[in-house]
Order: C-alpha cells, then sequence, then structure tokens
C-alpha cells in the first residue's frame, strides 16, 4: 500500500512540475497573510492567530486550526508543487487519525484569490490546508512537565496508547527498500556531519567522542538491528514522538504530528519512538517518569529484546535535538543564546550518558503474596531505572492471556502447576539474561518462595560476573490477608492470588538460608509508601548493586 502512494505521488509530482507549471511559493505568504483575516472564516471568528515553523504556517482560529505546508524544498522534505502539499496533508490526516482522529478532521481546499481566499467553495485551487480541532496549548505535556503536573496515571495511558498504536500499525515487508541497514547509521552520522562546522575547536573532541561511539554501538548491534527488522518490528511508526507533540485533552492523552512528509522518518524501529519520548522525558529531569513509561510499555508488549538496540537510539535521539539546538544557537542574537547553550549542554550530557560502560545487575524480590512486591518493585525500579520483569504478567504471556485476564486455573494447577511454574522461571531468567546483556538492570518481581528459584538467578548473575541482590519483603499475615481481599475486590489484576493461594505459600516457603545473608536486603513491606520514593530507604540495596554514586532525586 504505501509503494503505491509513493508512485502515485511521483506520478503528481512530474505533471506539477512540467514546463510552465505555475510557482506558488511567490503568493503563499500574501495568501497567508490574507487567511490572518477572521472574515475568512465566517461567523464566530473573532480573532485569527497565525503561528510560523520551518515547514507550515498554522492559523488558529479558537475552534479550528488550519495547517498549511509551506512551499519549501528542504533536504529531507519537498513541499514545492500543489500536488505534493495537497498529497502531504493527506498523508498527515491519514496518519495521525491513527493516533487522534477526533483531532484530524479534514483536508479543505482554499480556493478564490490570494487578497480574498475563501476556505472551501469553487473555482481553480489555491492551497490546500489540514484543517484540525483546536485545542489549549496548556494541554501540551511539555508544559505538563513543566508545572510539575504530569503523574505516573499519566504516563501508564501513554504507555498503553504507544504499545496498543504500535501494535497494530503497518509493518514493514521483508523485501522493502526502507529502511536499509544504511537508513539506520546514516541519519545518526549526518548529526554530527551537520553539528561539525557549528562547533568551535574547544567544543569538538566530546562530540568526535560521541561519533565514534555511535559507530562502534551500531557495528556491535547490527544482527539485533536486522533481527529486528526480520521479526517485524520496523513499523509505519510516529517518528516524533515527544512531550510537544503530546496533550491532555478532554483530561485524555492525544499524541499527534506524527511525520507525514519522510517515509524513513516514520519507517523506524518502535524502540526508536519509544527511545525518543524516554529521551525526552531524562532531559526534562524526569527519569522516575521515564523508567516508567519503558517499564509500562514493555510490560504490555513484551518487547524485552528491544533493549539491545535502545541505547543507540537514545543517543540518535539525544544527538537530534542537541544538533537543532546548536542550530538555533546560530540563529539568533548573542544576548539570548546563554539559554540554549545550556540546552545543547544538557542535550550532549545526555547522549555521553547513554554512552558510558552499563552497569547491569540481577535484582529478585522475596515474599508471599500481598506482601507488596508489585508497588514497591515499581518504586524501586524508577529509582534506580530497572527494567521490570513480572512473574505473574509473563506467566500469562506465555500462555496467550492479557494480564488482566483470568485463567480459571486451580489451586496448584493449570497455570500454577509445578511443571508450568518451573517452565515460567526458565522463561523469565532468560529475559533477565538479555536484560542484563543488553546493560540494564533486571529487577524480577516475584514471590521466589522456592530456593531453586533464587538459586536459578543467583548462578545466572554469577555466570554474567554481575552484582545480584534480593529484596526479602516482610509483613504481618494480617496485613497479607487485607492486600488480598482489596486486591480481589479490584478484580483485574495480574496475580490470581486468594487466601488459599497465600496458605499454600506460607507453609511451603523456603526461608532464606544463611549463605543466601549477603545477597540479602529485607524490606518492611508495612512502612508507609512514602519512605519507598527516598533513595536512603533502598541504600543497603543500592550499596550492593554498587550503584554508591547513585543522585537520583526523590520522586515529587
Amino acid at each position: 500500500m504505501h509503494e503505491m502512494r509513493r508512485l502515485l505521488r511521483d506520478s503528481l509530482w512530474r505533471q506539477d512540475s512540467a514546463p510552465g507549471a505555475a510557482d506558488p511559493a511567490r503568493d503563499q505568504a500574501r495568501l497567508v497573510t490574507s487567511l490572518g483575516n477572521p472574515a475568512v472564516y465566517g461567523n464566530g471568528v473573532e480573532h485569527v492567530t497565525v503561528l510560523e515553523t520551518h515547514i507550515s504556517y498554522v492559523l488558529l482560529t479558537g475552534r479550528y486550526a488550519y495547517k498549511v505546508k509551506k512551499a519549501v524544498d528542504l533536504e529531507f522534505l519537498d513541499f514545492t508543487t500543489l500536488s505534493a502539499r495537497r498529497f502531504y496533508c493527506e498523508e498527515e490526516l491519514r496518519l495521525n487519525r491513527r493516533l487522534a482522529p477526533s483531532l484530524y478532521l479534514d483536508v479543505v481546499a482554499i480556493t478564490g484569490s490570494p487578497d480574498a481566499p475563501v476556505i472551501g467553495g469553487s473555482g481553480p485551487v489555491l492551497e490546500y490546508a489540514v484543517k484540525m480541532r483546536q485545542f489549549p496549548q496548556d494541554g501540551l505535556l511539555s508544559h505538563v512537565l513543566a508545572r510539575n503536573a504530569l503523574t505516573g496515571r499519566h504516563i501508564d495511558a501513554l504507555a498503553a496508547t504507544v504499545a496498543s498504536f504500535h501494535g497494530r500499525v503497518a509493518v514493514a515487508r521483508s523485501d522493502a527498500v526502507f529502511p536499509t541497514a544504511d537508513s539506520i547509521l546514516l541519519p545518526a552520522m549526518q548529526n554530527f556531519a551537520q553539528l561539525w562546522p557549528l562547533l568551535d575547536a574547544g567544543d569538538r573532541a566530546p562530540v568526535e567522542g560521541l561519533r565514534a561511539w555511535t559507530q562502534r554501538e551500531y557495528a556491535a548491534r547490527a544482527l539485533s538491528f536486522a533481527r529486528r527488522r526480520r521479526e517485524g518490528f520496523v513499523r509505519e511508526c510516529h517518528g516524533d514522538l515527544h512531550l510537544g507533540n503530546i496533550a491532555l485533552i478532554d483530561d485524555a492523552i492525544t499524541v499527534f504530528d506524527g511525520i507525514e512528509f519522510n517515509q524513513s522518518m516514520r519507517w523506524i524501529d518502535v524502540m526508536s519512538d519509544v527511545a525518543f519520548l524516554v529521551m525526552d522525558l531524562q532531559e526534562g529531569k524526569r527519569p522516575d517518569l521515564a523508567s516508567r513509561f519503558l517499564n509500562g510499555y514493555l510490560e504490555i508488549t513484551g518487547d524485552y529484546e528491544g533493549l539491545d538496540v535502545l541505547r543507540f537510539y537514545l543517543a540518535y535521539r539525544a544527538m537530534v535535538r542537541a544538533k537543532v539546538t546548536r542550530f538555533r544557537v546560530s540563529q539568533i542574537a548573542s544576548a539570548d543564546r546563554r539559554e540554549l547553550r545550556a540546552e545543547y549542554r544538557g542535550y550532549l550530557d545526555l547522549a555521553h550518558q547513554y554512552a558510558r560502560p552499563p552497569r547491569p545487575a540481577i535484582v529478585i524480590t522475596h515474599g508471599p503474596s500481598g506482601c507488596g512486591k508489585t508497588t514497591l518493585s515499581q518504586t524501586l525500579s524508577e529509582l534506580i531505572d530497572a527494567i521490570r520483569i513480572r512473574t505473574d504478567v509473563e506467566r500469562k504471556r506465555a500462555h496467550g492471556l492479557s494480564a488482566q485476564t483470568e485463567s480459571g486455573s486451580a489451586l496448584g494447577g493449570g497455570l500454577y502447576a509445578p511443571e508450568a511454574t518451573r517452565q515460567l522461571y526458565l522463561r523469565v531468567s532468560s529475559l533477565a539474561r538479555g536484560v542484563a546483556r543488553a546493560g540494564h538492570i533486571a529487577l524480577v518481581d516475584g514471590t521466589f518462595l522456592k530456593r531453586w528459584q533464587r538459586d536459578l538467578f543467583r548462578n545466572l548473575a554469577a555466570g554474567l560476573g554481575i552484582p545480584f541482590v534480593i529484596i526479602a519483603f516482610s509483613a504481618d499475615v494480617e496485613t497479607l490477608g487485607e492486600r488480598i481481599g482489596r486486591r480481589i475486590e479490584r478484580e483485574h489484576d495480574a496475580s490470581e492470588a486468594t487466601f488459599a493461594v497465600l496458605e499454600q505459600q506460607l507453609l511451603g516457603e523456603d526461608a532464606i538460608a544463611p549463605e543466601e545473608g549477603p545477597f540479602t536486603f529485607e524490606y518492611n513491606a508495612e512502612a508507609p509508601l512514602e519512605r519507598a520514593r527516598e533513595t536512603a530507604s533502598w541504600r543497603t540495596a543500592i550499596d550492593k548493586l554498587g550503584l554508591t554514586e547513585l543522585a537520583r532525586p526523590n520522586v515529587p
């Protein structure tokens, strides 16, 4: 289908480029000025605000916004013909309706004359515009974050939205001309080539170091890039997934303004989409929300293998922003450059952070159902930037069930039979191995009540030569029962623990052995949740992981 659209587009390009074809660029600025007249839009419009970017004009009328593509030819797009602008307006509508159908309304023709334009109407078409529902700009997540109003609930909804989107969009054919291996590395190298002339001699060494790391990282992950393409992880994604392109509209997460003008910038690995948002949250000084989004996405999709290429894409996205910011520094008056230079250095520092040698580890939880493992492990994962794997979720995924679907298994049977449990822990240990090899801390949320289960992961860590920690959660039996009762009332939880399950767990538990003591950190799961958000509460476990330099701010 995308190949047919490309052929249609090229045909229209050739028709518009024929000798004698008009050049609308000469009238476009005058037309936009005329479109700033409220009378063009009829009753109810009292004021029109015109916004301008390097590739478009946006006319805000109060209820609707009209987006006109500039008649420009840049390295990554060509809007110089009317047919091209119409085609890309229609592409913008098609692509963005996948995520924001109530926001993207229509493609409208602008007729009349440059001095007296008409939205719609009859006669020759002067221009095309994407008609959108206008929304308050303070709903942009970039603004919500800036006023410290972005919450975990928002991030969970965003993770679910992106995961669902990636699960239903078109998948690139194995014989498609994009993306090729070169199309992954080439844009990353172009960042450095375009940035280089803007740098002073003293600023070039750090950038050169990142350029060399990018080439090495690409070479090291080449097989992973190729495998992910073969396995269908290259899809028609959003392409520009950052906080400025996501809004809270009617208290719902709405993702908009995906890339329509360049196929290679949207036919990408889903992890490139994910990386942009993770990087943006980290740059916004909310690494806890970045971790929560990434973990939420992975828990839904199960794409833990994507972590193998994530660091490459994180550094790439940070360098894109660094380059753009440096361009802006060169375009404005010197008096206004200080803030932009600081922003540039922030993105550069982030890229260096992604390029540092990783500090992988294996962490497992221990404790019966109801002791708060899932709630507390999520908080810990946000503090130490760990990748959490939940046995309750993976148990169901292995049997083709969603996390919230009841399996109907009998006590000690079905999904919870001894052999099924053994296979589950083997599967999760394999996932944890992959997470650690990708350079991350694997935090496995499970009961781990049996010694063999803990030994499996302890031996895994020893074989990889990385730290291993057991987080042993404790709570009174009465507390355990109360929490299980509340969970049963809520329903829709990955855990299917009942009072009978709890009784069975307490009777069959293998206590932590003395030789496991050096690896174990005990946590009082009855302490107020607020304490779990303090790094000091986990200091001993953090020291066991070798993260003594951790300076992560507490979660607000």
